[in-house]
């Protein structure tokens, strides 16, 4: 559907561009992770901008949802930093950081705009000064810019737009243009994409967003030319992975094997000046640096051989939180993490798995495990690995949550590409898991084992009992920082002050609608004796029903539930 032209950018238009770009970046993933050769050949670019940009887009819609009651609309300023704020708190790896900040300033300038206004919206001229702060933000946020990445990409369409007339859409066309121009070109300053026959994977998705504020602001989708996606000099993705360079949009172009081991990425609530001596630890620690952010809330992305040693950093200068911490596949890798030597096996399982406890049962299984510690979800690289890990022609992956469903969908088509049979059950939790890997047996033919794996999944409502960070809007109410919350299927179902209170209304509305089997897996900061409760609440309430018990050690949530 075409969207309504206008000469001016407000609210809607922030909603509106976030949605089409949002929906861009999800038809270009495939093609964008397909062309990561640079900072790291890991082939996740393209679903780290999409699940950056979707959290931009999920903080705008619950700002406008909270407008819907009553008669007045959200503001540009309301909108933009709302943006800005769901960029950062969920970016996703180097490109996705990068993207962050570019929003974070493009929202500086429209909400200042949106403010001074009495029409509250910004016009040509504040969206060409959007688009410069923009680039140039993102651009000091960079430890050491290298050229041919999306800092080129973005400072060109901030070059062209300056070049523009006073009309939001003559200025939108002229960045985006200014950005293609600039990504063709990437190849030409950046040796490892020259060598692999590609143009910055991150600059493309930035073309791809800049695509979406022309169709935002004109009601005319771009129509972009054969090829421009991928290759160049006709060698096409099918070059990736020639190159396997190791620096970020900072550092330099080696392109040679190796390089920092691992990927660090966690939000940070420190002031400026502690961030700044961050900013001189973590440099001297590794390289790709990346801090973007501001007003006490930071997101700090790194490439460290000792991760370890960039956490603690963090913890030095403030609060971090969400940490995410990501294995790279060469230096020194963990314990157990060697590909098997010998024949591949026709059939394995790869799961994630949130606690130590979960690891050792589903590996007692037979499944290969990949440890998704609190805060520290995954990314699709680190996934190829465990696929590959396997050793196996056919291999059935377990996400085991739904926040990771692109990640995983991503992994799984690049194992396909590498020529292994891979199935992907999207499973939410971890009990689902446990549920699809009960029933799994080798022996079947690939379909039908995929099919009786889905439906023992799918037959598994699941649960948690989770501990409030801070205080929010749930679907149950408004919570305190401290609250218990019962989480049934995803959403919040109780709010309480008791654990084992709690787990067990939980527990009582799951088995209304019945049920054969509870699975209970408690994590280590759960009540002693909030296990046995549970039993004897089973075993005394529901007839014929029985219950499991699992330690899930250090898993994040206090007690995962499953029914069958």
């Amino acid at each position: 559907m075409a969207q309504v032209p206008q000469t001016f950018f407000d609210a809607l238009a922030v909603r509106t561009w976030c949605s089409l770009a949002l929906r861009a970046l999800g038809r270009a993933r495939e093609e964008i992770d397909a062309i990561n050769v640079y900072p790291v050949a890991d082939g996740d670019t393209g679903t780290n901008l999409y699940l950056t940009l979707e959290s931009a887009a999920t903080a705008v819609e619950a700002v406008f949802a909270g407008y819907e009651t009553g008669r007045a609309e959200p503001s540009l300023g309301d909108a933009a930093r709302a943006m800005a704020h769901g960029a950062l708190i969920g970016a996703r790896g180097n490109s996705g950081t990068i993207l962050a900040q570019l929003l974070r300033g493009m929202a500086q300038v429209l909400a200042g705009a949106g403010e001074t206004s009495a029409a509250a919206r910004a016009d040509g001229p504040a969206l060409r000064l959007a688009l410069r702060r923009a680039a140039d933000s993102a651009r000091q946020a960079v430890a050491h810019p290298v050229e041919g990445t999306v800092l080129t990409v973005a400072s060109a369409a901030a070059d062209a737009a300056e070049e523009a007339g006073d009309d939001c859409r003559t200025v939108a066309r002229a960045a985006y243009e200014g950005a293609r121009a600039a990504l063709a070109a990437t190849p030409e300053q950046l040796g490892v994409l020259r060598r692999a026959g590609v143009v910055d994977a991150g600059g493309r998705g930035l073309v791809t967003v800049l695509g979406a504020l022309v169709e935002a602001v004109t009601g005319e989708a771009v129509r972009e030319p054969a090829g421009s996606a991928g290759s160049v000099s006709g060698a096409g993705p099918a070059g990736r992975g020639t190159e396997p360079a190791c620096q970020g949009e900072s550092g330099d172009d080696r392109g040679e094997a190796g390089g920092p081991a691992f990927e660090v990425i966690y939000l940070l609530e420190a002031d400026d000046a502690a961030v700044a001596r961050l900013r001189a630890r973590l440099d001297a620690l590794g390289d790709s640096l990346v801090v973007v952010g501001g007003d006490g809330l930071w997101n700090v992305h790194v490439h460290v051989d000792d991760a370890g040693a960039a956490v603690e950093a963090g913890v030095e200068a403030g609060r971090p939180y969400r940490i995410r911490i990501t294995h790279f596949g060469h230096g020194e890798p963990h314990p157990g993490r060697e590909r098997p030597s010998g024949a591949p096996a026709q059939r394995a399982v790869v799961a994630v798995v949130p606690g130590e406890g979960l690891a050792g049962l589903y590996g007692e299984a037979g499944a290969t495990t990949v440890l998704a510690r609190p805060g520290e979800p995954p990314a699709s690289g680190e996934l190829v690995q465990a696929l590959r890990r396997a050793h196996a022609h056919e291999v059935v992956l377990l996400p085991n949550d739904a926040e990771l469903r692109h990640t995983a969908g991503a992994a799984a088509e690049q194992a396909r590409t590498e020529g292994i049979r891979v199935a992907l059950i999207p499973t939410r939790s971890a009990v689902q898991g446990i549920a699809a890997l009960a029933v799994h047996e080798p022996r079947r033919r690939f379909d039908e084992d995929v099919v009786q794996m889905t439906a023992a999944a799918g037959a598994t409502r699941y649960a948690e009992v989770v501990v409030a960070e801070r205080q929010s809007w749930t679907t149950a109410g408004i919570c305190q920082a401290g609250d218990v919350l019962g989480l049934i299927d995803g959403d919040v179902a109780v709010i309480g002050t008791d654990v084992t209170a709690t787990a067990r209304t939980v527990l009582d509305r799951m088995l209304q609608s019945g049920g054969e089997l509870v699975t209970l897996v408690v994590g280590d900061e759960a009540p002693e004796t909030v296990a046995a409760h549970l039993e004897a609440r089973v075993r005394e309430s529901y007839l014929a029903v029985d219950t499991v018990v699992y330690r899930g050690g250090r898993q994040g949530a206090l007690l995962l539930i499953g029914v069958e």
